[in-house]
């Protein structure tokens, strides 16, 4: 008796089914004949009678491609990088191959040309076996298997932090999981919703325009998307230039990507894989072949030979992200870009909208970075500096930028660079060039290569370079309250202060202090200074800390001598502004943007300042100028006849060294030392030297290059009031108020100290 009820109610079912079926293929058929559609209804409903209400207007937006990173080798253009979250390259019409889009309507859809976005008779035959089976029949058009991927593509370009808090993470995990249900799920009020936008998106576009949208959109497994990036990543081609077995190929994953893919072995998929000649792949690839001879798209003879033939894949991996890169050293380099896309407000305002432009992608990013400078500067660390040594932990790095404009122009360090989770020995992806925001250290104590900003302070309160100062001996013990600090509630803890090289001390100049790097004739200049003008002399340079939360820009005595933590790059700015007349510009790393449809995208621009007087900033570079002639980084000078101002810095124990320079083209900042750890650099060897001199062996061949590539200028000549202290008045005879000497000429060459001393009975240092 039950059976029979049953039986009864499937019969019920089936007839109230079939009507229902029968009224749906009506409206659907005058729907995709209608000149017009109106567009008022809200939402989908399973009811036929409210089909016409379903909006019909699909916005379909540019795709995700992949973006490439470009930089400069010998004059062109070389990309060195790609980022994609999918990868896809969009191709027009004209650059897909006639078998690809012939196997794709053959197989998926051969009434394509002549329906109108949907297939009313095969959504019937679907709607009845959907009434009598248990599982959702498809029928999906090319157009309606095109919409479904738009209306996906729509969700994975949802906002979406891997790092914002959890309560927000969970509401957009729920949210986009929503949006797939909606987008791809089984249940008749979402294909209704599909039909509807699929006879609006043929009203709007050619089949054609369709088509191509279709195999622009569609995923062929893994991160593979888009016939392009299909065909160059299975078979090395372009998608115009696919032969016919290998189009049927492609279109045959279409059906079952994850599980249809042709790089898999045979523990990622047993049952299709190379070693069984991806048997899966095979048997579909073939009934593609079959489906594209019945339709009249292929002849016998050429059906007959490409069933023969066997699946030979050539894969060719796109890898995304900055690991590409370090074939040309160039991965440090390409995380400080992406950082900036990731960061800079011209990306967008908010992160979320910055993360949508980078994974739109489509990009050319155009840099500034000179490939045959990078390349090197590289060989130089490489040549002393291993990427592990046993007995510390070494870190090295040298960035270089052009005086002017802030490009950075080459980017190297001692490690390869690894963003992965369990990056091996020898590599990182900390940007040791770089602030921490940037993905960079929390940066290193600078040492006497600080001495330009005390310099700087010391020339802007009116004193000279051949002024002399009383340095104290190595080892003595200054008292806070020496050091006037107008910015601070003053100093009183005692500094004692000692000579990298135990220096005697005694009377000196200031430029002969500086020479040498006399520590405590720097001390006792600060006595005489204020030490909250020299931090704000370094920070109208633009010098800050590399992390201010691990450590804080720090105001006091011993800032004199380098103890605030500071990137390479940071400092190599600040000296390019005394190459520069004082005008201090921001670094940039991008020169261009091209995006997709052609047009250019906004960019970082530089920004120059006059950071410090144009006068003070030639005579700060005329005394480091003496360093690199006379001084401590005399090694490191090419000697090449391009002026070159610079300074080293050692902090205590040789634990961090550096050089800093800059021509009137080129600013560099090599830093040589511990990334963590206390081990004295000057008790270890690099390939025989010792690691307190290795950075010049380093810096040499770089500063070398960079005069070859980029020729320069002789630095400006300063001005004889910031070399010499004011000449003493002789008392006058007359009751007349003594008049004060006359300034010379512009063009008058400086008086030698032979004829203008600093100070009578003082020996004359050489300038």
């Amino acid at each position: 008796m039950s059976g029979s009820h049953s039986r009864m109610g499937t019969a019920v079912v089936g007839f109230v089914g079939f009507i229902a079926v029968s009224a749906l293929a009506g409206t659907l058929v005058a729907a995709s004949v209608a000149p017009t559609i109106e567009v008022t209804g809200m939402a989908a409903s399973t009811s036929v009678s409210l089909f016409d209400g379903l909006p019909d207007y699909l916005k379909i937006g540019p795709l995700p491609q992949t973006t490439t990173v470009y930089a400069t080798m010998s004059g062109k253009a070389v990309p060195i990088a790609t980022f994609y979250a999918q990868n896809r390259v969009g191709v027009k019409w004209n650059d897909v191959s006639q078998f690809a889009k012939d196997a794709a309507v053959a197989t998926e859809d051969p009434r394509f040309y002549q329906e109108g976005g949907i297939d009313p008779i095969g959504t019937v035959r679907a709607a009845l076996a959907n009434m009598f089976g248990s599982r959702i029949q498809g029928a999906s058009t090319i157009t309606q298997q095109y919409v479904k991927n738009v209306l996906v593509q729509q969700c994975d370009a949802m906002p979406f932090n891997a790092d914002a808090a959890p309560a927000v993470l969970a509401a957009q995990k729920t949210k986009r999981r929503a949006c797939y249900r909606d987008a791809a799920g089984v249940t008749i009020p979402r294909k209704l919703r599909e039909m509807r936008y699929a006879i609006g998106v043929d009203k709007r576009y050619s089949k054609d325009q369709i088509l191509l949208g279709y195999l622009n959109i569609a995923g062929f497994g893994g991160s593979v998307y888009g016939i392009q990036a299909a065909s160059e990543y299975y078979f090395g081609l372009s998608a115009k230039d696919l032969e016919l077995r290998q189009a049927a190929t492609l279109i045959a994953i279409l059906n079952n990507p994850a599980n249809l893919r042709i790089d898999q072995s045979k523990v990622d998929n047993p049952g299709n894989n190379a070693a069984n000649g991806f048997a899966r792949t095979l048997a579909r690839r073939n009934y593609v072949l079959k489906r594209m001879l019945i339709h009249h798209k292929v002849t016998k003879d050429r059906y007959a030979h490409a069933v023969k033939t066997k699946i030979v894949p050539s894969i060719h991996p796109v890898q995304s992200g900055c690991m590409s890169a370090n074939k040309y050293d160039a991965g440090f380099f390409c995380s400080y870009v992406s950082d900036i896309m990731h960061t800079d407000p011209v990306f967008g305002a908010t992160p979320a909208d910055r993360t949508a432009l980078f994974n739109l992608g489509g990009m050319k990013v155009y840099t500034s970075l000179n490939l045959n400078l990078q390349a090197q500067a590289q060989a130089a660390i490489s040549a002393y500096i291993p990427a592990t040594d046993p007995a510390l932990d070494l870190g090295s790095s040298n960035v270089t930028m052009a005086v002017g404009t802030g490009k950075v122009l080459s980017m190297v360090e001692n490690k390869t660079f690894n963003n992965t989770a369990a990056a091996p020995t020898g590599t990182t992806s900390i940007n040791y060039n770089t602030d921490q925001a940037q993905g960079g250290s929390a940066g290193f104590q600078t040492g006497s290569s600080f001495k330009a900003f005390d310099l700087t302070a010391w020339l802007e309160e009116g004193h000279t370079l051949y002024q002399t100062v009383d340095a104290p001996s190595s080892g003595h013990v200054f008292q806070g309250s020496q050091f006037p600090g107008s910015c601070t509630g003053g100093f009183h803890s005692p500094w004692q202060v000692a000579n990298d090289a135990g220096e005697a001390g005694g009377r000196m100049t200031v430029l002969s202090a500086t020479e040498n790097s006399v520590n405590t004739a720097f001390a006792q200049m600060g006595t005489q200074s204020n030490v909250c003008d020299i931090s704000r002399a370094a920070k109208k340079l633009l010098v800050h800390s590399a992390s201010p939360q691990s450590n804080p820009w720090f105001i006091g005595p011993s800032m004199i001598l380098g103890t605030n933590y500071i990137s390479p790059l940071t400092m190599a700015t600040a000296y390019a502004a005394f190459a520069n007349h004082g005008v201090v510009c921001t670094p940039v790393a991008i020169d261009a943007i091209v995006m997709a449809d052609g047009s250019h995208h906004a960019v970082p621009k530089s920004t120059c300042s006059q950071g410090v007087p144009a006068n003070i900033a030639t005579g700060v570079a005329y005394a480091l100028n003496h360093v690199m002639t006379n001084g401590t980084a005399t090694s490191a000078n090419p000697n090449d006849g391009t002026e070159i101002l610079g300074k080293t810095g050692t902090t205590d124990h040789s634990i961090q060294n550096w050089l800093v320079t800059s021509t009137t083209t080129v600013a560099t900042a090599t830093w040589v030392g511990n990334i963590s750890g206390g081990v004295r650099l000057r008790s270890q060897y690099f390939h025989g030297i010792n690691g307190g001199d290795v950075k010049f062996h380093i810096a040499r061949p770089i500063l070398a290059a960079v005069d070859s590539l980029y020729p320069a200028a002789s630095l400006p000549t300063p001005a004889r009031s910031l070399l010499y202290p004011p000449r003493p008045t002789r008392p006058s005879h007359s009751p007349t108020t003594p008049t004060a000497p006359a300034k010379p000429k512009q063009s008058q060459p400086l008086p030698s100290q032979s004829q203008q001393p600093p100070h009578p009975g003082l020996p004359i240092p050489t300038p």
